[in-house]
Order: C-alpha cells, then structure tokens, then sequence
C-alpha cells in the first residue's frame, strides 16, 4: 500500500533562495507550512510526496520554467490552485499564466502585503474548489457570451461593438468580504493583463483585478458598489464599459464561459 501523502499549506517554486526565503517568512507567521524547491525538477518531486493548498510557482528558471509546470501539473491532475511569481511582470506572461490554468499572477519584487493578498485569495480559492467538487459550491453561474481571463475578470461584447468589462464572482469570494472598490475613470485606458480595478478587503488588503481586454474607458459604472457587486457581480454589478482596441486577438486568450469550472 501506497503511503499517504503529507499534507502541507504552500509549495514555492523559485530558483532564488531570497524569494522562497520571503515566502517562508511571510507565510511563516501567518502559521502555515511552506516547502520550497529551487526548479521545476524539484517541485515535481514534491508534488509526489505532499499535497499543498496553494503553489507559488516562477516563470523563469533554469531547466524546465513556470509554464512546463504548470503544464506537468495538469497532465497529473494536481488540482492545487497556482499562482505565478516573476520578475518578468509583463502583460503577456500574465494573460498566458491565467489561460494555461494559473489563477493568479504577482510580480516580484513584492511586499507582505502584496504576497498576503494573493496567498489569501488562494487559500480561500482552493475552499471553492473543493467546495465545488463536493457539489456545494456557491459561486454566480457565468452568463452567456461571457468571456473570462481566468476566474478573475470578465468580458461581454454589445451590439454595439463596446464591451462590458466585470469582475468574475470566484474572485469576489476569495475576497472574504469587499469593502471598498476602486475604478479608473472614464476617457482612462485598460490593458488586457493590466490593474483594471482595485479591491479593498475586510482585512484591509488591497486586491488588483486584472482587465480582460484592453481599451478606452467609455462608462464607469456608478452602481459598482460592495453590496451590488455581492449580489448581481454578472448584471447590475458591471465595472465598465469599453471601446476594445483590437477585440479579436485578445478574445481569443480568454476562457469561454462554462468550458472548465473551479
């Protein structure tokens, strides 16, 4: 027989000794477990001896990178949440994270609060996932024509060639709580990958949306409050509307609503 695998809070994947180092402590004193591996090589390696809650995972390192992870992890059916870590904080490597299976996306250098912040959301994210496996999860189905970049933001496009731009109810949950939203103004600029909206939780941390689709700022929805984003995230609760800049590329690295679940 088989012996059981530990069961461990965080695996961090980095080939810099000072960032899986500040995971350690970081998450040290928040009192959960963290085993650190300086590849790809090696995190494959614990994954067979440990099942985590959350994997912190780099893009770039030597030998197999962030994305032959994640790849590995989906061919052996890890079901734990992944969240990118790199130094390398471009728009591209964000939106690639999210569309091959990373739930969230942190540029380094980070602060406590920052790593706080995502560390949290994935703990809580992975609650969901369970949650829904065992046939109790609670989150707002996704609407028709709803593209998403992960389960973070969403996009519909209008007649009218705008598009509304939200924030997907997953992500609203791993919040615990909203307690304030901040939008950009009308006539601003998105970018696809880029800050589209910025979360205030219950704790007190900050949590940055990312945009699903670049463009101008047309409407700033006034309605965007806490109470309405809890109760109608896919409707009432809208952040934007927006003129894309070149829709069609960029649909095509979004999720279509109801192709995966949590």
């Amino acid at each position: 027989m088989a012996a059981a695998r530990r069961k461990r809070d965080i695996l961090v994947v980095d080939d810099e000794p000072s960032i899986t180092g500040s995971v350690d402590r970081i998450c040290g004193c928040e009192s959960l477990s963290v085993d650190k591996a300086d590849s790809a090589e090696a995190g494959f390696g614990l994954l067979d001896s440990a099942v985590y809650r959350l994997i912190l995972c780099d893009i770039r390192m030597a030998g197999a990178d962030g994305f032959a992870f994640l790849l590995h992890a989906a061919k052996t059916r890890v079901a734990t949440p992944v969240v990118m870590i790199t130094g390398y904080a471009t728009v591209h490597n964000a939106v690639r994270s999210m569309f091959s299976g990373a739930i969230d996306f942190i540029a380094k250098p980070f602060t406590a609060d920052e790593l706080l912040a995502v560390v949290r959301r994935g703990l809580r994210y992975d609650e969901l996932r369970r949650q829904a496996a065992e046939g109790a999860a609670n989150c707002a189905p996704y609407p028709r024509r709803c593209r998403r970049l992960g389960h973070v933001s969403w996009a519909v496009m209008e007649k009218e060639g705008t598009a509304l731009v939200g924030v997907c109810d997953p992500f609203l949950k791993t919040l615990g709580g909203v307690a304030g939203v901040a939008l950009g103004p009308a006539g601003g600029e998105l970018v696809q990958g880029g800050r589209g909206a910025e979360f205030r939780s219950q704790d007190g941390l900050l949590h940055g949306m990312m945009s699903p689709l670049s463009g101008r700022i047309v409407e700033t929805n006034a309605a965007a409050e806490p109470a309405a984003l809890a109760k109608d995230p896919y409707g009432k609760g809208w952040l934007y509307r927006i003129m894309p800049s070149d829709p069609g590329p960029e649909l095509e690295q979004l999720v279509i609503s109801g192709a995966d679940s949590l």
